[in-house]
């Protein structure tokens, strides 16, 4: 696919991109945005669009272990304005952005598009879904003298609109082989009306498989959250209205495997980096077939195998969406609770704007806090602070032994991410 969009952006105008969660879609499009970009000229020559804030992120990362040279920046509503009108003080080569922050920037004239010269709306259908239609179409007025489109999107069927442009379009549609991944699909019958108990004996089941439990609305992440903590299962939850800083301390916590479950919204249904994802639950079914494929779409990746629940009243019945074959699992009569995870997550106060690094974490961490290689887990560093998973019987003795260390000269708060 990547070799395929390398050829075929050259030589087209504009490209739809359709490829299912989890094939490379980014590199899929940045691979062939890196010949564009020229050297030494001023203004921003890519814009990139994203429906959420993680998924701009995420692409930004990307970008940037591709080492180019070439300067990105990102911006996305829960990041700092001040921070973000300083970056694009000097224009960078690329922007990243989410529809409705890409405004607020043009209207303040922090940014012109008049030098973007291609552009790419990533999982397009989905932002027209969330209501960006207005953001998309003022964003394109701004973009005057613009050569490339690329679109891409992990199901088929999302219509363009006609501002984005599209005349000579070369379609790529490596959706067909979605029937034969790996994917099964089970559903579980809930005896009572409210389906938090047959939830509660499904992770059970499932133990310590990492999953993802899907609900349509933030009231139902809310209240499965507060079900969870009654029986004591460690998890975290994720949906638009947390604060940045809480979305992000959710999805490093389950990507470390601190936390196995996550409840959320569709809003983790794209894009988002958290690989081996063994089971999707669909508490609450999607509305239509594109939400429930994408749902799926985080499981069962690259060829891995993985099994999405519905979870049916006695009375429900299945949509006519799901055409595959759905097998029942019984539930046990009792709730079984899953053991706790075997690694906790520390909060450290310093991250990459402090020019501190992994290296320099896991020297602190190994040395001051005598721990063990095998007791050390997944580090992940951002702009102003960083988290380590480190083996739960070790954490209080780590935090008592790094209570007034120093990185890079700067003392440091070190204490369990809550």
């Amino acid at each position: 696919m990547q070799q395929e969009m390398l050829e075929t952006v050259n030589l087209s105008k504009d490209t739809i991109l359709l490829s299912p969660t989890g094939s490379g879609k980014t590199l899929g499009f940045l691979l062939p945005l890196i010949s564009l970009i020229k050297s030494g000229e001023n203004g921003i020559q890519v814009l990139i669009t994203a429906p959420s804030r993680e998924l701009a992120i995420q692409i930004e990362q990307v970008f940037k272990l591709m080492g180019t040279g070439h300067k990105v920046s990102c911006c996305y509503g829960g990041h700092t304005i001040r921070t973000e009108t300083n970056t694009l003080t000097e224009a960078p080569a690329v922007l990243i952005g989410t529809p409705g922050r890409i405004c607020y920037h043009i209207r303040k004239r922090n940014i012109n598009l008049d030098t973007v010269k291609a552009v790419v709306l990533d999982e397009f259908d989905k932002s027209l879904e969330l209501g960006y239609k207005k953001d998309f179409m003022y964003i394109f007025d701004h973009m005057r003298n613009l050569e490339k489109r690329i679109l891409t999107s992990a199901t088929k069927g999302g219509e363009v609109p006609e501002f984005v442009g599209l005349t000579s379009v070369t379609e790529l549609n490596y959706l067909k082989d979605e029937a034969v991944s790996g994917l099964k699909q089970k559903y579980v019958i809930s005896n009572q009306n409210d389906k938090l108990d047959a939830l509660m004996k499904l992770v059970g089941v499932l133990q310590n498989k990492a999953m993802l439990v899907f609900c349509n609305h933030r009231d139902a992440v809310e209240r499965i959250s507060e079900a969870l903590d009654k029986h004591g299962v460690v998890h975290d939850i994720f949906h638009g209205k947390l604060e940045q800083q809480d979305r992000e301390r959710a999805l490093i916590k389950f990507r470390n495997g601190t936390s196995k479950v996550l409840i959320t919204t569709d809003l983790a249904s794209r894009g988002l980096d958290i690989p081996e994802i063994e089971a999707v639950v669909h508490y609450q079914l999607p509305p239509d077939e594109n939400a429930f494929v994408h749902r799926n779409g985080r499981t069962a990746r690259m060829h891995a195998e993985g099994v999405s629940y519905v979870i049916l009243r006695e009375d429900d019945k299945l949509p006519e969406y799901i055409k595959q074959t759905v097998e029942e699992e019984k539930l046990p009569e009792d709730i079984v609770l899953p053991e706790r995870s075997v690694w906790e997550t520390i909060y450290i106060s310093c991250g990459k704007k402090d020019k501190v690094n992994k290296i320099d974490i896991v020297g602190l961490l190994l040395q001051k806090g005598k721990l063990e290689k095998e007791e050390l887990g997944k580090i992940e560093v951002l702009d102003f602070c960083a988290f380590a998973a480190v083996k739960r019987n070790k954490v209080q003795n780590l935090v008592a032994l790094l209570k007034n260390e120093k990185i890079k000269k700067k003392q440091v708060k070190i204490e369990v991410a809550r």
